[in-house]
């Protein structure tokens, strides 16, 4: 049997992507800059593509936030 759909509280979960989401481009952004002279060129260019990918994500969570709200 199928679980009853339960939205009550996808604003709370929306909101903790955000915040871990932010949490992991800041981390990202700290290792870059500590370790950039220190790791090659691709691998820098892929952390810096996975958190835009990241920011995308953040901006994704909250129109849905939005629209939860609404």
């Amino acid at each position: 049997m199928a679980k009853p759909d339960n939205r009550s509280d996808n604003a709370e979960h929306l909101q903790e992507h955000v915040a871990n989401t932010q949490q992991n481009i800041q981390e990202t952004e700290q290792y870059l800059n500590e370790f950039s002279t220190e790791m090659g060129g691709t691998q820098q260019n892929e952390l810096e593509a996975k958190n835009e990918r990241r920011r995308e994500s953040v901006a994704e969570f909250e129109e849905e936030l939005d629209d939860e709200e609404a």
